[in-house]
């Protein structure tokens, strides 16, 4: 899994991954809230079937969540191939994965497609051409609800227009640590974005990364959207950057001390949870892009923080494991990636 990890990163010391998705609904289909188990099951297979005509190839895999596990279901969120909401609606819903993980078509959320594009790094110019091409393809086939006023027409009246979000996750340890998030998310606000945790509304920023995003999608184009969010993330990133470098010149040893203390607590402890390791994983990212700690292979670090999430853990093990059971294979994991790292 996390193989839309794979590949150079853009901006890779801040900015974690891109992320597109647009929402569409079908005509003549009531959305999926109000939508009866047989309609789910037509408007599924219509959806199959375009996607086998459109992309011949079988490059994607096909998923209904009624088929899943609930550990199955938390792992494809745990690996940003879905989202929450998709999962509560467990005679409804099912989805289309890639098989490079770059795209998947969730079926009956909120509306009636979610297709979203994930890539690494600073990529918004690619992820929405790549879901601009997966979106033309079943709009060939499928009859989009849209209005030429309104534009494509959605279950929640803040996606109506262009059905777009656009979001970056970025990781930022220093504007954090140095009290200032809350004015940055505010200032952000005030120019139509809005900041959500690491699994995007209502989640939590855990390891220091949030999600980045637009709040509106009525009055302008995709590419306008997308290159106003792309210019202010840039902002984001430099002032990230330049507040490492204020960290590292005026409390250098008191921030060499903290990423320290957080390597040594990895690789000693036995017992860790899934909050506590994200912690101390950020502050290790942030020794290794600042130069603290050299060793290459820390920069796959995210994909770390993923593989270590409780029901990736247990599908990995295939067990059902306790609390301190998850905590301890956890611990585990950590100290074998750095032990790796330094034989």
């Amino acid at each position: 899994m996390t193989r839309w990890l794979e590949g150079s990163l853009v901006e890779q010391d801040v900015a974690i991954s891109s992320r597109i998705r647009v929402a569409r609904n079908i005509k003549d289909y009531v959305f999926p809230l109000y939508m009866s188990i047989e309609d789910s099951d037509k408007l599924t297979n219509d959806v199959l079937l375009t996607v086998k005509e459109e992309f011949q190839d079988s490059n994607f895999r096909f998923y209904r969540i009624s088929d899943l596990s609930q550990k199955e279901r938390l792992m494809f969120i745990e690996e940003h191939l879905i989202s929450p909401g998709l999962t509560q609606k467990i005679d409804k819903s099912s989805f289309l994965v890639r098989k490079d993980e770059r795209a998947t078509i969730m079926i009956n959320e909120e509306d009636h497609l979610r297709i979203q594009t994930l890539l690494p790094g600073l990529n918004l110019a690619e992820a929405w051409q790549l879901c601009s091409e997966i979106d033309d393809k079943l709009e060939s086939k499928l009859n989009f609800a849209y209005d030429y006023e309104l534009g494509y027409l959605t279950a929640c009246p803040t996606n109506v227009g262009t059905g777009l979000r656009a979001s970056v996750m970025l990781h930022l340890p220093c504007v954090t640590m140095t009290g200032n998030i809350n004015a940055l998310i505010e200032s952000l606000r005030k120019v139509g974005l809005t900041v959500r945790g690491i699994y995007g509304e209502g989640t939590d920023a855990v390891g220091n990364l949030y999600q980045i995003s637009n709040q509106t999608t009525l009055g302008d184009t995709e590419e306008e959207l997308i290159n106003k969010l792309n210019k202010i993330i840039y902002q984001v990133v430099t002032r990230e950057r330049n507040t490492r470098k204020y960290l590292k010149e005026k409390k250098g040893i008191e921030l060499e001390d903290k990423v320290y203390r957080s390597y040594g607590i990895l690789m000693n402890s036995r017992l860790m949870s899934s909050k506590e390791a994200m912690k101390h994983l950020s502050n290790v990212k942030l020794a290794y892009d600042m130069g603290y700690i050299t060793d290459h292979r820390l920069k796959d670090i995210f994909k770390l923080m993923v593989d270590i999430k409780p029901a990736t853990i247990q599908m990995n093990t295939n067990k059902d494991l306790s609390k301190q059971e998850r905590d301890n294979i956890r611990a585990k994991i950590i100290r074998e990636y750095l032990l790796d790292m330094e034989g």
